[in-house]
């Protein structure tokens, strides 16, 4: 395994722009960060004295600049103190300063009153590693038993590093920022809410299990996005001929993560778990092609009320998408996608996300991949 991955994310050139880089924690941006920026100034909130520094006192960011006269300046952690963007935006607008701001939540910028510059900073995020950017070092059944944060896929022992990220998760992003008011109903949910991932939400249901209020479990469901944690899809319900599915569906952003809240051990190939493994895997891939390529496409899933559905639909019907963790596609798996078509004719291309070694295409057009194939058609923009 390398030490460092050659990341897809495309930062712009040091002084250019001034941008926020978002991600979950250990998804890589601090080094991606070192590298892009080498001689950048820095200032690192995770760092207790530093935290404390400019808690106390932001304006010391301008006094600092100002005698350095650097024209760029990286902030790591910036919404552990959201008051420094009162700084950053005067230094924007009255010395020409650009920076790069880089956090694992962007909760307390978007929900308090913390200056959002006013749309001068751009927003990047960061997802965990993509099978393009691992290359000849990319296994499908590590990722999905690993996850995709870069530490973790490497590692040999995943299963005690990923215990040690959610305790740290739980203590320094949720504790800490006093994002909730019990944090063992919080860990329940995190529990609870793992078993479905890539499942339609049940707000009621959850709650129930978890012995909090619907409205809280809804909160609790907004902290996971906005720790960038998880995701949700939405339904495709544009011109229904039948009744179908409304309620949206969450992913969570790390298969790793989920395997060690719902605590499903090692994920076998041929498993049921695998194969939900491997959507959740499908969607990552999708996420990150449209992050770094900036493609700012529509996702949504497709689902009928009597259960017949699509994995994902991509811009409103242009890319229909299946994800069958089978070596061997059959004509029960490709139901959805002919149901698809004859509720929306002008869906554009279908596709089966496979394990099949050779690709092939039915008689009917739909194009069954193996998952290499499937990478490499997205990352070289064939699908959309």
């Amino acid at each position: 395994m390398k030490a460092f991955y050659e990341r897809a994310i495309r930062l712009p050139e040091a002084g250019t722009e001034t941008f926020f880089l978002w991600g979950a924690r250990q998804t890589g941006k601090s080094t991606l960060l070192r590298r892009a920026y080498p001689d950048a100034p820095r200032i690192d909130l995770l760092k207790s004295e530093e935290f404390r520094r400019y808690t106390d006192r932001p304006e010391l960011v301008r006094h600092e600049l100002e005698a350095s006269r650097a024209r760029f300046l990286v902030i790591d952690e910036i919404q552990k103190v959201p008051a420094l963007l009162d700084e950053v935006h005067w230094l924007i607008e009255n010395r020409g300063v650009h920076f790069a701001l880089c956090g694992s939540s962007a909760r307390k910028v978007r929900h308090g009153r913390a200056n959002l510059l006013g749309g001068r900073g751009v927003t990047y995020t960061m997802h965990g590693l993509s099978a393009v950017e691992l290359a000849e070092d990319s296994d499908l059944v590590r990722l999905l038993n690993h996850g995709y944060l870069p530490s973790l896929y490497a590692s040999e022992r995943p299963a005690r590093l990923l215990n040690t990220y959610v305790a740290t998760y739980l203590k320094e992003e949720i504790a800490a920022e006093g994002l909730v008011r019990r944090l063992p109903a919080y860990s329940e949910f995190l529990a609870v809410a793992s078993l479905s991932d890539g499942g339609i939400v049940n707000y009621s249901t959850i709650a129930r299990d978890t012995g909090v209020s619907s409205e809280t479990v809804r909160g609790y469901f907004e902290i996971l996005c906005d720790t960038l944690l998880g995701r949700f899809l939405p339904s495709y319900t544009r011109r229904p001929k039948r009744r179908v599915v409304r309620s949206p569906k969450f992913y969570f952003s790390d298969v790793g993560v989920v395997n060690v809240l719902a605590r499903r051990g090692r994920v076998q190939p041929g498993s049921e778990l695998f194969g939900r493994a491997f959507e959740n895997w499908v969607f990552h891939e999708l996420c990150a092609y449209d992050s770094y390529r900036e493609r700012y496409a529509d996702y949504s899933y497709w689902q009928l009320a009597g259960g017949t559905e699509v994995d994902f639909v991509v811009n409103r019907m242009e890319c229909a998408i299946e994800c069958k963790s089978s070596a061997r596609v059959t004509n029960d798996h490709l139901k959805g996608l002919r149901q698809l078509a004859v509720d929306h004719p002008d869906v554009g291309r279908r596709l089966v996300v496979s394990l099949e070694e050779k690709d092939r295409r039915t008689d009917d057009g739909i194009l069954i991949v193996g998952y290499r194939s499937f990478v490499t058609m997205l990352w070289d923009g064939e699908l959309f």
